[in-house]
């Protein structure tokens, strides 16, 4: 009964964010400072496990494909394929989930324990749309561009790590990456990456804005969303791979 309860909680928490905005230019300001703090500052981490896990991929898929009936160039060809499809829309979100879930959470967290949402509340403001609407918006717009990010960054290092380690040469690499391309991937991909943005967001401020208690209870329930939202991120990564597949 918990379980349902916190559900109908949650949902009834979204429709208050996404009622008409009564204060549009300050929704808008907050946007786009939220545009930094959840894009701009995400950059590095991206980054850096991007380039590592696409020269990872490429060295273990050419390992795999030590068969000499089988072209090299399929490294190039099945590194893009878990790129595309499954690291960089997934385990990118999970790494954000991480990051950014866990700073809304604590974000909202503290505002809760020091009585500003309460302040929010007495002035008339809707509290969970001001809080919260910024934060949606901005990981729905910034998510894909960091996805797409990644899926460049990781394909980059594979092409440079597969070379430097002399898992297959650059022709080749190139030549297979480029094969048998089919663009519904990219729209699976990014159908993906919109829904774990919205969940990572939602959940973190769902639990945020609902924590009680005092500092250490900010970091339980940070922690409880970064959990609830990995969940939620490869629960929904099953049921979107069996629709669309």
């Amino acid at each position: 009964m918990n379980g349902i309860y916190a559900l109908g909680q949650y949902f009834l928490f979204v429709a208050e964010i996404f009622k008409t905005p009564k204060h549009i230019k300050l929704l808008r300001k907050i946007t786009v400072q939220s545009l930094f703090s959840i894009g701009i500052e995400s950059i590095p981490i991206v980054f850096a496990v991007s380039i590592f896990m696409g020269g990872i991929i490429t060295i273990q898929t050419a390992n795999g494909f030590s068969n000499p009936l089988i072209p090299l160039y399929a490294v190039g060809f099945a590194a893009r394929e878990s790129i595309i499809l499954e690291f960089s829309p997934t385990i990118i979100c999970l790494i954000l989930a991480g990051k950014v879930g866990s700073n809304i959470a604590s974000e909202i967290g503290t505002m809760r324990i020091t009585d500003q949402i309460d302040v929010l509340d007495v002035m008339g403001v809707n509290s969970k749309q001001f809080l919260l609407l910024p934060k949606i918006a901005a990981s729905l717009l910034v998510f894909p561009f960091l996805v797409g990010f990644s899926m460049v960054t990781a394909l980059t290092g594979g092409y440079v790590i597969g070379i430097i380690s002399g898992a297959v040469t650059g022709y080749e690499f190139i030549y297979g990456a480029q094969s048998f391309f089919k663009p519904w991937t990219l729209y699976y991909s990014f159908t993906k990456v919109i829904v774990f943005a919205f969940l990572i967001s939602s959940v973190s401020g769902y639990f945020g804005y609902h924590m009680k208690g005092g500092a250490l209870e900010v970091g339980k329930s940070s922690t409880k969303s970064v959990v609830y939202a990995n969940v939620l991120i490869l629960l929904m990564d099953l049921v979107l791979t069996k629709l669309f597949f």
